[in-house]
């Protein structure tokens, strides 16, 4: 960085220990990136405490030489990113240590420097280095993450349901569902949560936060919520196996609309006699949700399809395999098969020719001579993106991103990455 600037990582601190103050300057420096209203003492406060039960690492680079007379002071980071760890559900029941990347701001006046190269070239190779196989992140732009070998690997929509008299939905209920406090959800969330994350391909374990957002504890705005509503699903049994937190948006807003805050079911009845409720509310006419999955069974549940309006789909997960062979592996197939796969990785981590062989389920994954026939030709960030079965290699071969040098072969792949059930991620970070 010519000595100009200087790379610091420090791990995240709750409020009376060592090092909150370089934490809380890093957290201001976000809030900047992101146009956020300037947080006030408590509001960072409350977030540097969830993110040191996360056990978040948090980068920074700094200016080392005299700084603009008048301008920001050095210690507040021109460029910043963070990073934690959890699982990733890779289908089948199968997780994966996933190294999740977030927070990424670079100063305006100090971009075209290198310094994201520099973050993600640098953390992404120590994250290879311990061991991880997966790097995921969330974007808020398009166009930034393929040149690091990342791809869109899981969608969501936002849908807006009419729920006046057209709603109704062809399900004869097995359980029930009552209102809670929604303080409740402290403790049952994270749990009824583990449920759905061991179930559903796509899922990543989510931060500590959620728990306070879903329970109106802790809004995006710093403050608790009091609008927020909590109603949970009791299956035949008597088990919690659902909840949905919602708020109503006022009588000024017409159509009187329910907002989910957070909607979790851990099987088919959960999710449906949840909607069911949702569309019971009084005096409502709609319900809206910014996480709704694409392949979503409420459409297909419902006597009126045409009750969901849905024009927002838009890419939501974004994952980066670090270990060829160490991600495939992890997995299961419903296919056996074989296929070779000839990676390029414009960070040079994954670059190689593999063969993928497939048997009852399993794979062994080789690395073959550089002069290997391929049957695929395909950048890092295209293997990432079939990697959980949501993108087609048909679909990428057709579109220029996957190069099919066997004929057939993609459609081998995509029957060799298909997951039991449609892939969906719950987890915003």
């Amino acid at each position: 960085m010519n000595g100009k600037y200087e790379i610091r990582r420090f791990s995240a601190v709750s409020e009376g220990n060592d090092g909150y103050a370089e934490a809380e300057t890093w957290s201001r420096a976000v809030s900047f990136g992101f146009h956020e209203s300037t947080r006030t003492p408590d509001h960072v406060a409350k977030a540097l405490a969830t993110y040191e039960a996360d056990g978040r690492v948090l980068t920074g680079v700094y200016q080392t030489g005299p700084v603009a007379p008048s301008s920001m002071p050095a210690d507040v980071p021109v460029a910043t990113f963070a990073t934690f760890r959890k699982t990733l559900n890779i289908g089948f029941g199968r997780t994966l240590e996933s190294h999740m990347v977030t927070a990424v701001t670079v100063r305006t006046s100090h971009r075209r420097r290198g310094l994201l190269r520099r973050m993600m070239s640098e953390d992404l190779s120590l994250a290879k280095e311990d061991g991880v196989a997966m790097a995921a992140l969330t974007a808020s732009e398009g166009t930034i993450y393929g040149r690091f070998g990342y791809g869109v690997a899981s969608f969501e929509r936002t849908v807006k349901v009419d729920t006046t008299a057209r709603f109704s939905v062809r399900h004869q209920p097995t359980g029930s569902v009552e209102i809670a406090d929604p303080k409740t959800l402290l403790e049952l969330a994270p749990v009824v949560f583990d449920r759905v994350h061991r179930i559903t391909p796509g899922s990543l374990g989510r931060q500590d936060w959620y728990r306070q957002l879903a329970s109106g504890s802790l809004a995006r705005d710093g403050k608790e919520d009091p609008a927020i509503k909590v109603a949970l699903h009791y299956g035949p049994h008597g088990d919690i196996d659902g909840y949905v937190s919602y708020k109503f948006l006022g009588w000024d807003t017409e159509p009187y609309t329910v907002e989910v805050v957070d909607l979790v079911a851990a099987g088919n009845d959960a999710y449906l006699e949840l909607w069911q409720f949702l569309g019971a509310i009084d005096l409502v006419e709609r319900v809206s949700w910014d996480e709704a999955p694409l392949d979503d069974p409420l459409t297909w549940a419902l006597t009126d399809p045409r009750c969901i309006d849905s024009s927002d789909s838009r890419d939501m997960l974004w994952l980066r395999i670090l270990d060829v062979r160490k991600a495939l592996e992890a997995r299961g197939y419903p296919a056996d098969g074989q296929v070779v796969l000839e990676i390029t990785d414009p960070l040079g981590l994954t670059a190689g020719t593999f063969a993928l062989r497939t048997d009852g389920g399993n794979a062994v994954v080789e690395r073959l001579p550089e002069t290997a026939e391929a049957d695929l030709t395909l950048d890092v960030s295209a293997l990432s993106s079939i990697y959980l079965g949501a993108v087609c290699p048909v679909t990428l071969t057709a579109a220029g991103r996957i190069r099919e040098n066997t004929p057939g072969s993609a459609l081998l792949a995509r029957q060799m990455f298909a997951v039991e059930r449609a892939t969906h991620c719950l987890t915003h970070f």
